[in-house]
């Protein structure tokens, strides 16, 4: 069995070499990753230059092929070239801050899973809800469990993405894994003035999702509430419940 494993955060990233660990107990796991950060991205894909791809080592040891792209190129040059026998399932991360609410819109990481599921590949992206230097060993540990668990189901969870937010606690301080709806709450978000040493000014953005009265059934709410959060998702943005109302205002429009 193969699994093919990338990430937002850089090949070198603790979170990624954590999660190889776990996930070759289960399966022969292929890295392939960006050569430098990648967070934020989206799921944006290299179009107008060369995808540059290089066996990255570690320690002397193959680590895995590093590619001067965004996360979406490394799992399609991963499944269409660089994996030399079927990929049965992607994983994304570990990665390092969390990726709920609007954040799943942004995240590199979650988008290396969705470009999997649009070619037909089962797939998770894994989160541990820090910015900060952290232990990831209890999150790919509920990685693996995740990924016997999608692959055990994998006819029923045909064309979605599994997007998993881990609260970084101590186990014993976890209170469950919840499947729970992505939040829409629009992100607190600001610019931070600054100067440089030459007195040009500069800007720093940040921004966290709303976790304040945020409810119990949304992926930030209980994230925030010391929750493992499990939510399925989808490429498909349509609108259903629009459709109707959106054709019959076109027909009433002259176009």
């Amino acid at each position: 069995m193969r699994f093919l494993l990338t990430n937002d955060d850089g090949i070198y990233a603790r979170g990624l070499s954590v999660l190889y660990e776990a996930l070759s107990q289960e399966a022969d796991c292929l890295i392939v990753a960006p050569e430098i950060e990648q967070s934020a991205v989206g799921h944006a894909i290299t179009l107008f230059r060369p995808l540059m791809v290089r066996r990255a080592t570690k320690t002397g040891n193959f680590l895995g092929y590093a590619v001067c792209g965004t996360p979406a190129d490394c799992v399609k040059i991963g499944i269409k070239e660089l994996s030399d026998k079927p990929v049965d399932l992607v994983v994304s991360g570990i990665n390092r801050g969390g990726n709920a609410g609007i954040n799943v819109l942004y995240s590199g990481t979650v988008s290396a899973a969705t470009e999997a599921a649009i070619m037909g590949v089962p797939s998770m992206a894994v989160s541990l809800n820090t910015h900060k230097e952290a232990d990831f060993t209890f999150a790919a540990q509920f990685a693996r469990k995740m990924a016997r668990l999608i692959l055990n189901n994998r006819d029923q969870l045909a064309g979605s993405a599994i997007n998993v937010n881990i609260p970084c606690l101590p186990p014993e301080e976890i209170k469950g894994a919840v499947v729970v709806r992505q939040s829409s709450k629009n992100i607190i978000e600001f610019f931070e003035k600054r100067m440089d040493p030459r007195e040009n000014t500069y800007y720093w953005f940040t921004g966290n999702p709303q976790a304040e009265n945020e409810p119990p059934d949304t992926d930030v709410g209980a994230l925030a509430s010391g929750y493992i959060t499990i939510t399925p998702i989808h490429f498909d943005l349509t609108r259903y419940d629009l459709l109707d109302k959106i054709h019959h205002l076109v027909e009433q429009h002259d176009f």
